[in-house]
């Protein structure tokens, strides 16, 4: 099997596509754009030449909310790839109590293994539905023993249950036992969970192979029986047939291939490692041992993990950090020539909300509405109403803390309250919600003083 299937998007055509998602911020999601076109560039050059080029790292740079993680995230989807998104600041240099940095390319393995594996079992998915359909055939019409000749007086009794059994196949097929109760064997593994409960807080991770490991080692597979509805099982065995039927020895190989050459790491809260980002005080040590641990692996290293060993070279690492009190250059130089491309994210402004809330595919608008629908509420926004919450959200950004578009799903959540919660009892009906309406329910809260309280 090929590693996963992947169009050859324009950067162009990739802008487009995050633009349907993320309002504004060109300049990042053209960097992005050319940096998954040049990974698909570099994979048509001879081996050799490819080993040489390596990714041009991005760092963001811009205040939380904005759209940072979003490009990032919808990037990786778009280009079918492995992505995982780690807190710079939640490790430590190794020998401190946190994370050690390594896990994060176990994670994006892990990542890497869950996504073959789900497009093997796609493939195979008719084949281990077959199969475990005559694992509920078995339990319903037990087939009996073949005969060993046609002669054999048990030989037409033989015939007739297998030939019933073909036609309740059908039926199963067709869910009309779908609601049928039978007793299903599954296994019942023991886990050494004392071993986990020693660790604390972030350290576990370090763990988590070990757990995988040892799961089972002290207490073999035990069987029980649970009650479940035919549908309940076919599901079941459907699994378990599929889990048999796939090589996880391919699985894995593929699985590193796809996190060496495709894998995005999203590196957050870069700019809460540096030495100035305490403003002058604390464990600064601490802060650049994280960065000099991290250096190795952004610049092209071996990582072990338990389903082999993961080379770095070719992973594309995204940072991003507010960088408020520091600035890239006080990372260590060394870190700062891993990552070339730099952009710099802006704040919103009220025009950038008014179209958060209504032109993505995902919009906040069109959330509630879709929500309301379920309800056959039809959840109606004015232009003005959309305008005014634009502008409570921007005043409140810039009155509290600037937390970018995230000041909107406070803003909405209060907003509807009322509306939310009387829902069932509105079924039937229209809501419109006008100018006055959001004053009503805004205006007082962000004039009060103490604005954070009502909405952070």
């Amino acid at each position: 099997m090929k590693m996963l299937e992947r169009k050859e998007l324009l950067p162009r055509e990739i802008v487009e596509h995050l633009d349907k998602y993320i309002i504004g911020q060109n300049e990042a999601k053209k960097a992005v754009a050319i940096a998954l076109r040049n990974r698909i560039r570099r994979q048509k050059l001879p081996k050799e030449l490819a080993e040489e080029i390596t990714p041009k790292n991005i760092i963001m740079i811009g205040p939380t909310g904005v759209g940072k993680t979003e490009i990032a995230r919808r990037l990786a989807k778009l280009a079918n790839a492995p992505f995982v998104k780690v807190e710079a600041s939640k490790f430590t240099e190794v020998g401190y109590v946190g994370r050690d940095v390594e896990s994060m390319i176990r994670d994006l393995v892990r990542v890497a293994i869950q996504m073959v594996k789900e497009t093997y079992t796609k493939k195979i998915q008719k084949q281990a539905r077959e199969k475990a359909i005559d694992r509920v055939l078995d339990i319903l019409f037990p087939a009996p023993s073949m005969p060993d000749s046609s002669d054999d007086p048990r030989f037409p009794h033989y015939e007739r249950m297998i030939n019933l059994r073909e036609e309740k196949r059908k039926d199963v097929e067709n869910g009309l036992f779908d609601d049928r109760k039978i007793e299903v064997e599954v296994k019942k593994q023991a886990s050494p969970q004392v071993i986990f409960d020693i660790v604390a807080g972030g350290t576990m991770d370090m763990f988590e192979d070990l757990k995988d490991g040892l799961s089972g080692l002290f207490e073999p597979p035990k069987k029980k029986s649970r009650e479940m509805t035919v549908k309940e099982a076919i599901d079941f065995f459907t699994e378990e047939e599929a889990e048999k039927m796939i090589d996880m020895e391919k699985v894995k190989e593929e699985a590193i291939k796809l996190a060496e050459n495709n894998g995005i790491i999203f590196l957050d809260e870069i700019d809460k490692i540096t030495s100035r980002s305490s403003g002058g005080s604390g464990p600064d040590v601490s802060r650049e041992g994280v960065q000099r641990d991290l250096l190795p692996i952004i610049e092209g290293s071996t990582v072990p993990t338990k389903y082999g060993i993961v080379r770095t070279d070719h992973i594309l690492f995204i940072a991003a950090g507010a960088f408020h009190i520091a600035k890239p250059s006080d990372l260590i130089p060394e870190l700062q020539g891993r990552f070339p491309i730099r952009v710099e994210l802006h704040s919103l402004t009220k025009d950038d909300f008014v179209k958060i809330l209504t032109q993505p595919k995902n919009a906040l608008i069109k959330q509630y509405q879709a929500l309301m629908e379920t309800e056959n509420v039809s959840l109606v926004f004015e232009k003005e109403a959309i305008e005014t919450i634009a502008e409570y959200a921007y005043i409140a950004n810039d009155s509290i803390e600037n937390i970018g578009a995230r000041r909107l799903h406070t803003i909405m959540e209060k907003l509807l309250e009322d509306i939310l919660f009387k829902g069932p009892e509105l079924s039937g009906t229209v809501v419109t919600v006008d100018k006055k309406f959001v004053e009503d329910k805004l205006k007082e809260i962000i004039s009060k003083e103490d604005v954070g309280k009502y909405i952070l």
